[in-house]
C-alpha cells in the first residue's frame, strides 16, 4: 500500500499533462508604409513618451482632465474589479492542485426518546440514561491526483484567462485617457469655432449698418439691404449646432471624469488656444506596437487559455483518483476524548472514470478545439486591426496638418480679399454681391480651419492610441 501510494503521488507530481503545449503563434508584420509622413512632418515639440503621450500636447488642463478621467472613470474602476475576480478565478484553479484539509469539532446533548429504535432498546439497560452527550474532534484531508494533467490544464487557461482581463483593463485605461482627450480638444476647436462665428457676426451687423446708411442715402437697393440682412442671419445661424455640439462634449467629459454630466462645465468655460499636436515617436516598430497593444495582448492570452481548455478537456478519458483521511476522537465524555479508545482514524480511496460517457467528452473536445481555432483567428485580425489603425492614423494626421497649412494661407487670401470688396463697394465700385461672396467665403475658410486644427490634434490622440500609448510597460 505504501509502495503504491507513494508511487501515485510521484506521478501527479512528474507526470505529464495530456493534451497540446501551448506554443505563441509567430507574427510578422512588415514596416508601416504611412510611418515615413509622421517622421517627416513638422510639429511644435519633441515626441513625448507613450506612456503618458498627452503630457506632449502641454496643456496642463488637459493634463488635469487626462489624470481625473484615470482616477474617476466608473468603466476603468469596472474593469479594475474584473480584474480581481479573474485573479480570484486563477487562484481558485490554482488551488485545486493541493491537498485540502478541514478541522472538525461537535458537540451533541440529546434527550433520547424512550419510543425511538435505540431508546426502546437501551431503556431495559442498566445504567441507561436519556440525558447523553456526544463529543467529536478531528481533521479530515482530501486531494485529488492529477495524473493526467486536467488540473494543471485548468489552472494554466485560469491564468491565462487572467492575464487577458489585465490586459482588457489596459485596454479601457488607453481608451479612457484617448476619450477624454478627443473630447477635451473638441471642446476647445468648437469654443475656437463660436469665437470666429460670433466675430463674423459683429463685422456683417457693421456691413448692415452700413448698407441700411447707403439706402437711406439712394445709394444701396432694398435688395442689397436684404442680402445683408440674410448674410447676418446665416452667421448667427451658424452658433446654434456649434453650442450644441460644445455641451455635448462637456457632458461627455464629465462621464468620462465620474462625474453628472454640469459639474466640470464652468472650468472650461474660458476659451483658450487649440493645443498644437507634438511629434510622433519615430522609432515606434511594428513589433513595438504588438507588444504594447493590450486588445492584441489579450487576444492572444485568451488564444493560450484556449489550448489549455482543450487539455482540460481531453483530461477527461481518463480515470481520475483521490484519496481521503480522516482523524478523530469521538466520546460520550469530554475527560475520555482524547484517549487511545476513541481514536477512530479512516482512509478512503476514490475511483471515478467517464468510462461510458466518451461520446460526450468526445462533444467537449470538439468544442475546446472549435474554440481554440476560433481564438486563434481573432488573434490574427486583432493583429491586423492594430496595423490598421496606426496606418490610418499616421495617414490622417499627416493629411490633416497639411490641410490646415493649405487653410492658413486660404483664409490669409480671403481677409485681403474681403476687406478690399468693402473698400470698393464704399466707394461705389463694386456691387454688393461681391462683398457678400468674400465674406461667405472668408467664413466658410475660418471655420474648416479651426475644425481643421482641432481633428489634426484628434489623430495625434488616435495615433498615440493606435500605438498603445497611455500605460507604463
Amino acid at each position: 500500500m505504501t509502495t503504491a501510494m507513494s508511487l501515485i503521488i510521484a506521478l501527479s507530481i512528474a507526470g505529464c499533462a495530456v493534451g497540446p503545449d501551448y506554443r505563441k503563434p509567430s507574427t510578422t508584420l512588415q514596416p508601416f508604409h504611412s510611418s515615413a509622413a509622421p517622421k517627416a512632418r513638422r510639429a511644435s515639440a519633441s515626441a513625448p513618451a507613450l506612456a503618458q503621450w498627452w503630457l506632449g500636447f502641454d496643456d496642463p488642463e488637459l493634463t488635469r482632465i487626462a489624470q481625473q478621467a484615470l482616477n474617476r472613470n466608473l468603466d476603468l474602476a469596472a474593469a479594475i474589479a474584473r480584474v480581481e475576480q479573474a485573479r480570484a478565478v486563477a487562484r481558485e484553479a490554482g488551488a485545486q492542485l493541493l491537498p485540502t484539509a478541514d478541522v472538525t469539532a461537535q458537540a451533541a446533548r440529546i434527550h433520547q426518546s424512550l419510543q425511538s429504535p435505540i431508546g426502546s432498546i437501551a431503556r431495559n439497560l442498566p445504567g441507561f440514561t436519556r440525558d447523553q452527550s456526544q463529543y467529536d474532534v478531528g481533521t479530515a484531508a482530501s486531494w485529488e491526483i492529477d495524473l493526467f494533467g486536467g488540473l494543471r490544464r485548468g489552472a494554466q487557461a485560469a491564468r491565462a484567462e487572467a492575464q487577458a482581463a489585465e490586459a482588457v483593463q489596459l485596454g479601457t485605461r488607453i481608451t479612457v485617457v484617448a476619450d477624454a482627450a478627443d473630447a477635451y480638444l473638441q471642446v476647445r476647436g468648437d469654443q475656437a469655432r463660436i469665437a470666429l462665428a460670433e466675430k463674423q457676426v459683429s463685422t456683417d451687423e457693421h456691413l448692415l449698418d452700413l448698407v441700411e446708411r447707403r439706402f437711406r442715402a439712394g445709394l444701396a437697393t432694398d435688395r442689397e439691404e436684404a442680402q445683408a440682412q440674410a448674410l447676418l442671419s446665416e452667421a448667427r445661424a451658424s452658433l446654434q449646432p456649434l453650442a450644441i455640439d460644445l455641451e455635448a462634449q462637456l457632458n461627455r467629459l464629465d462621464v468620462l471624469m465620474g462625474a453628472q454630466p454640469g459639474t466640470y462645465a464652468a472650468e472650461l468655460s474660458s476659451r483658450q488656444e487649440i493645443p498644437l499636436p507634438p511629434a510622433i515617436p519615430s522609432d515606434v516598430t511594428p513589433a513595438d506596437v504588438l507588444r504594447r497593444r493590450p486588445d492584441v495582448i489579450a487576444a492572444e492570452r485568451r488564444l493560450a487559455a484556449s489550448n489549455a481548455r482543450i487539455g482540460e478537456a481531453i483530461a477527461e478519458y481518463y480515470p481520475k483518483i483521490s484519496i481521503s483521511g480522516l482523524l478523530g476522537f469521538e466520546s460520550l465524555s469530554t475527560g475520555q476524548l482524547f484517549k487511545a479508545a476513541t481514536f477512530q482514524p479512516e482512509a478512503v480511496a476514490g475511483l471515478r472514470w467517464r468510462l461510458f460517457d466518451f461520446g460526450k467528452i468526445d462533444a467537449e473536445v470538439a468544442g475546446a478545439k472549435g474554440a481554440n481555432c476560433e481564438a486563434l483567428a481573432l488573434y490574427r485580425q486583432s493583429i491586423l486591426h492594430a496595423a490598421e489603425d496606426v496606418e490610418d492614423a499616421f495617414t490622417a494626421l499627416v493629411q490633416l496638418q497639411a490641410h490646415g497649412e493649405e487653410l492658413k494661407r486660404e483664409v490669409a487670401a480671403l481677409k485681403r480679399a474681403r476687406d478690399s470688396s468693402q473698400g470698393a463697394y464704399a466707394a461705389g465700385v463694386i456691387p454688393l454681391t461681391d462683398v457678400l461672396d468674400a465674406d461667405r467665403q472668408l467664413l466658410s475658410a475660418q471655420d474648416q480651419l479651426a475644425l481643421t486644427r482641432a481633428n489634426t490634434d484628434q489623430a495625434a490622440v488616435q495615433s498615440f492610441r493606435a500605438m498603445g500609448g497611455g500605460w507604463g510597460s
